[in-house]
C-alpha cells in the first residue's frame, strides 16, 4: 500500500488514482526569467523521485512540467533587454533542461510552455466569468472573486474572516498574508510593451495563476491525480488554481497535493547579496558531480528543509563514490567451488528490497529506505573481506542495487561500464607493449590511435606505459 502526504488533508492518505495503475502528476515548472539555483531544483529532484516510485511500483505516469515563459518579471527583463521575450527565454530554457540531464531527471511526457495556450487560457475564464466568479475590474483587468468559492483556503488553511471585501490584486506574485481577488486577465498597459494578446477578453494578458489550471486540464484533464511543487507555492498559487478550476468544471480539481519544502544555505536563506548563491553549473568548478547534489536532495526527507553545505555536499559525493567502489569490487568476484552458497543470505537480499520499497511506501521515506541498503552493503562487504562470498550472491546483490537504481536515479551502472572500459584500455595498453617488443610499430600505432580515439592520453616512461583521460 502507498500512502503519500496529502498538503490539503494534513496526513498521509493512501494512493487510488482516478484510473487503475495510471498516475497524471501536474508539476509546477520553472518561470524562465533566469537561471535555475540549487533551491529550484530541490523541486524538481523530489518530483523525479516521486515519478521513479510510481514507474517502479507499476503505475503508467504521465506527468506534465509546464514552463511559464510570459509574467510580470520575464515582460520587465525582456524591456529592458530590448529584445522579445521569446528570445529572452530562450537561453534560460535551454538551460533549465540542460540541468535536468545533468541531475539525471527523467524527462516529462509534456512541457507546455504559458505563450502556446492562451486560446486555452481565454475559455477557461469565460466559463468562470459564465459562472460568476469573474468581473471586469476598473482598470480592464478580470479578476477572480474569492467570495464567489465558498471553499477558497482549504489547501493553505487560510482563515478568511477579517479580510477586506472586493480588494484585488493584479501582480503575480503577492505576500502570504494578502487575501484578495487576484487577476485573470490583465488588460494591457505600457508597461507592457509589445506583449499582449488580441483576444475575446480585450487586448492583454494573462495572470500568472490562471496559467497552470489550463495547461494541467488540458494535457490531464479537469481532475487528475497528484499537483506538486514547493511550499511556496501553497499560497497563492495552488490556492487560486483550485478555485479557478473547480469553479469552472464543477469537479474536484486535484486529489493529492504534494509539497516539498525549502532548501537553505549554511542555516540561511540563499541569497545573492549574501554571497551564498549557487546554480548546478558553479558545482563541477568546486569539483564535485551533479549527481552528489541529487544524492544530497533525496536522501533528505522531501518535507524536510534542507542545509546544504559543501561538507555535506562531500559526504554525499563521497558516498556515491562508495557505492561506485562496491559495485566494481562484487563485479570482481571470481567463481569459488570452495565457497559454500548460504541461503540465509538471499533472505537478508531479499529482506534489503522489501524493506527500502516499504519505506519508500511511506511517504518516501529515503533515509529509512536507504539503511536497508547500507546494512546490506556493510554485510556483503564483511564477507567480501573474508573472502566467503559466493559469486551467485555478488551478482544479486549488485543486481539489487541496480535494480532500485530506477528509483535512485544515480547512475550506478556507470560504475560497470567505467571498470569495463578500464579493463579495456589495460588490454589494449598490454597489446601495444607486445607489438612493441615484436617490432610491429604498424600495430603499435594503430593501436595508439585507438586510445586517442577514446580519450585516452599515453605516455611512455621507464617504469612503463602510463595513461591518463583527456
Amino acid at each position: 500500500m502507498i500512502r503519500y502526504y496529502n498538503t490539503e488533508t494534513r496526513a498521509k492518505e493512501e494512493l487510488e488514482p482516478i484510473e487503475p495503475k495510471k498516475i497524471g502528476m501536474y508539476t509546477c515548472g520553472p518561470t524562465v526569467y533566469d537561471y535555475a539555483h540549487i533551491g529550484n531544483l530541490r523541486a524538481y529532484c523530489f518530483e523525479d523521485l516521486l515519478r521513479r516510485h510510481l514507474k517502479y511500483c507499476g503505475y503508467e505516469v504521465t506527468q506534465v512540467m509546464n514552463i511559464t515563459d510570459i509574467d510580470d518579471k520575464i515582460i520587465r527583463a525582456a524591456n529592458k533587454a530590448g529584445i522579445p521575450i521569446d528570445e529572452f527565454t530562450a537561453p534560460y530554457i535551454e538551460a533549465f533542461h540542460r540541468d535536468l540531464s545533468s541531475l539525471n531527471i527523467e524527462p516529462a511526457e509534456f512541457y507546455p510552455r504559458a505563450t502556446g495556450h492562451i486560446p486555452e487560457m481565454v475559455d477557461l475564464i469565460k466559463l468562470i466569468i459564465d459562472a460568476g466568479a469573474g468581473y471586469r475590474g476598473d482598470d480592464g483587468s478580470i479578476y477572480f472573486s474569492i467570495a464567489a468559492f465558498p471553499k477558497y483556503g482549504r489547501l493553505s488553511h487560510i482563515k478568511l474572516e477579517g479580510q477586506k471585501a472586493g480588494a484585488r490584486i493584479k501582480h503575480d506574485e503577492y505576500d502570504k498574508e494578502s487575501v484578495a481577488d487576484f487577476a485573470l486577465w490583465k488588460a494591457w498597459d505600457e508597461q507592457d510593451g509589445d506583449v499582449y494578446w488580441e483576444t475575446a477578453l480585450g487586448k492583454g494578458r494573462p495572470g500568472w495563476h490562471i496559467e497552470c489550471s489550463a495547461m494541467s486540464m488540458k494535457y490531464l484533464g479537469e481532475s487528475f491525480d497528484i499537483h506538486t511543487g514547493g511550499v511556496d507555492n501553497i499560497f497563492p498559487h495552488h490556492e487560486n488554481e483550485i478555485a479557478q478550476a473547480e469553479t469552472a468544471t464543477g469537479r474536484t480539481f486535484v486529489r493529492l497535493w504534494m509539497h516539498n519544502e525549502h532548501l537553505l544555505v549554511d542555516n540561511r536563506k540563499m541569497a545573492k547579496s549574501l554571497g551564498n548563491f549557487y546554480t548546478l553549473k558553479d558545482l563541477p568548478n568546486k569539483g564535485f558531480s551533479p549527481l552528489a547534489l541529487r544524492y544530497l536532495y533525496i536522501s533528505t526527507h522531501y518535507r524536510s528543509k534542507l542545509n546544504f553545505t559543501l561538507e555535506a555536499l562531500q559526504a554525499a559525493d563521497k558516498t556515491i563514490t562508495g557505492l561506485y567502489d562496491f559495485l566494481k569490487r562484487l563485479e570482481e568476484v571470481k567463481d569459488n567451488p570452495d565457497i559454500s552458497y548460504d541461503p540465509e543470505f538471499d533472505n537478508m537480499i531479499e529482506k534489503a528490497k522489501q524493506g527500502f520499497l516499504s519505506e519508500l511506501d511511506d511517504d518516501l521515506n529515503m533515509s529509512g529506505a536507504l539503511a536497508y541498503l547500507f546494512d546490506l552493503e556493510t554485510e556483503t562487504n564483511k564477507r567480501l573481506e573474508a573472502g566467503n562470498l559466493n559469486r551467485r550472491h555478488a551478482e544479486k546483490v549488485r543486481d539489487l542495487f541496480l535494480d532500485l537504481d530506477r528509483i535512485l536515479g544515480l547512475k550506478l551502472a556507470d560504475a560497470l561500464k567505467s571498470q569495463s572500459l578500464e579493463d579495456e584500455i589495460e588490454k589494449l595498453i598490454a597489446e601495444r607493449e607486445q607489438a612493441r617488443k615484436n617490432k610491429d610499430f604498424a600495430r603499435s600505432d594503430e593501436i595508439r590511435d585507438r586510445l586517442k580515439e577514446m580519450g585516452i592520453i599515453l605516455e611512455d616512461t621507464s617504469q612503463g606505459t602510463r595513461w591518463k583521460k583527456r
